[in-house]
């Protein structure tokens, strides 16, 4: 897949022309990854705009105990670093790839100039940022308000949305994050996380399927769990 073909696939760039994507497309510079490599380093200064085209990487923070704690996992498709370029602070967490990642990347400059020059740029990007926060307003609630059990499913919703696939009802999430980032999104403990995958399961409500997790009518799901 060409370049100008995986920035159609972006929702920040979807409304452009196809000549338009081109344009942008030349700018881009390609990177790879290796899973666990750290991409950008949290208080860092923020020169790029990256976008995943393959593989996934993991948003994450250290709490005041040194723990990691997971804020975001994202995959094909999603773009991280845009905040430090529209501010002009530090980077606001660690972006850290979770499995081998290939990305394309575009300088402050360049970004900054698509802002102005492709006004549907900027007005997509305020909504993608609007979705982000709804849904980290969403996740802070979960944590405070819900048991662990409730976290766990609400974080394997939201991975659903971000990165499953849905057919007839039924969404598949391939390469599930390890048990260890779930509990560090959700919380909680890595055993807990392994206990709780075997509760829904016994209650046929997901399977586990080598690395894939499949979650069988995923309307019950959320309203089990909402």
């Amino acid at each position: 897949m060409s370049t100008a073909q995986h920035l159609r696939n972006v929702p920040i760039f979807s409304d452009l022309k196809d000549s338009d994507l081109e344009i942008i497309a030349e700018k881009m510079i390609s990177r790879t990854y290796e899973k666990g490599q750290m991409i950008l380093l949290e208080e860092s200064q923020g020169e790029t705009f990256f976008i995943i085209t393959s593989g996934a990487v993991k948003v994450t923070r250290l709490s005041d105990d040194g723990r990691e704690v997971i804020l975001a996992i994202l995959g094909e498709s999603d773009f991280f670093g845009e905040m430090s370029l529209l501010d002009g602070e530090g980077r606001s967490a660690n972006i850290v790839a979770n499995e081998n990642a290939e990305v394309l990347t575009l300088s402050r400059s360049d970004f900054l100039n698509c802002l102005e020059t492709y006004p549907k740029i900027a007005i997509s990007l305020l909504e993608e940022l609007a979705i982000r926060l709804r849904k980290s307003d969403q996740h802070i609630e979960s944590l405070s308000l819900s048991d662990s059990e409730h976290r766990i499913a609400i974080t394997l919703i939201r991975f659903a949305q971000e990165l499953g696939t849905i057919k007839n009802g039924e969404v598949r999430i391939k390469n599930l994050p390890f048990q260890q980032d779930i509990a560090n999104m959700a919380g909680t403990s890595r055993e807990t996380v392994s206990r709780t995958l075997k509760i829904l399961e016994d209650k046929k409500l997901l399977l586990k399927d080598g690395k894939d997790l499949i979650i069988y009518n995923f309307d019950e799901f959320r309203q089990l769990f909402s």
